[in-house]
């Protein structure tokens, strides 16, 4: 490992604060200068902005702006993207406006499988917690800057723990949950190279469905935050909100389905909803 810099200059849909808080990673923490550092399977990574330029340091293996590039999704126009989703209405231009920095990341399947799993009927500094020493217990480590970082344990290692280990992290009802989930992608019950190379969004999602702790909200999250299967729409309390307060005005909103939604966000999102409802999700829950 190796450290490096990269500098990208120019970047308007880019915004530290917008990518890392709007609840689709768990990894990157904020710094006391406004910069943040964050593990990337195998690399820590230091970044600062300041205005349209972004710096990154790095120890790492392999590259820095190759990993750099594809886990920010570079190489996608989100310009384009922004102006496409803001001519629905009013209500998408304003939520882009506000979140106008947001990029779906391209993270590691297996981490966000299991990142997901943890975050149901969680809130986000607990979850970021659970991870961190899950990291700690069984990943490795990496020295940076003179502290300490661990990568997120692969599925061999995280096979480790035993269902009291995990509940000693601080998982609770999900121990069982992680442990089983663990033990189908090692007896290759659950094929992550294979499921990566499917194409069809419906098929992915039935075999998420098939493991412990996955519903249709956290397959949708897990297909989104690392397959960048964009055409899907996951639901949690504060899309629900936004939704039924904007399109849907039903006065009890949790009686509003999730089919209804689903069907809704096709009709005026298409192939982007799981852009918009980023955007619509940072939105609303700061805003509130």
């Amino acid at each position: 490992m190796q450290i490096q810099e990269y500098k990208l200059k120019n970047q308007k849909s880019f915004y530290l604060k917008h990518i890392f808080e709007c609840g689709q990673c768990f990894r990157w923490n904020l710094q006391a200068d406004g910069s943040y550092i964050g593990v990337i399977k195998n690399a820590v990574i230091h970044v600062k902005q300041e205005k349209q330029e972004i710096f990154f340091r790095a120890k790492c293996e392999g590259k820095l702006q190759t990993i750099i590039t594809d886990y920010f999704d570079l190489e996608r126009d989100y310009d384009n993207l922004k102006n496409t989703l803001a001519s629905i209405d009013n209500f998408m231009k304003n939520s882009i406006e506000f979140g106008e920095g947001i990029r779906i990341l391209h993270q590691d399947f297996w981490e966000c499988i299991i990142s997901f799993i943890i975050s149901a009927n969680n809130n986000i500094p607990r979850i970021k917690k659970i991870i961190e020493r899950i990291s700690k217990e069984y990943g490795n480590k990496i020295e940076f800057d003179g502290n300490d970082y661990y990568t997120f344990p692969t599925p061999e290692q995280l096979s480790k723990a035993s269902v009291e280990n995990l509940r000693n992290l601080g998982l609770g009802f999900r121990d069982k949950r992680i442990f089983e989930v663990t033990k189908k992608v090692l007896e290759k019950q659950f094929d992550l190279e294979q499921i990566q190379k499917l194409n069809d969004t419906e098929e992915i999602c039935n075999q998420l469905l098939k493991l412990d702790g996955v519903g249709p909200k956290v397959a949708d999250c897990i297909m989104l935050f690392s397959l960048q299967k964009f055409d899907v729409f996951p639901i949690d309390v504060w899309v629900r909100r936004v939704m039924n307060e904007l399109y849907i005005h039903n006065e009890k909103e949790e009686k509003v389905s999730r089919e209804v939604l689903k069907e809704l966000a096709q009709k005026k999102f298409k192939n982007m909803a799981g852009i918009a409802q980023q955007y619509l999700f940072y939105w609303r829950r700061e805003v509130s």
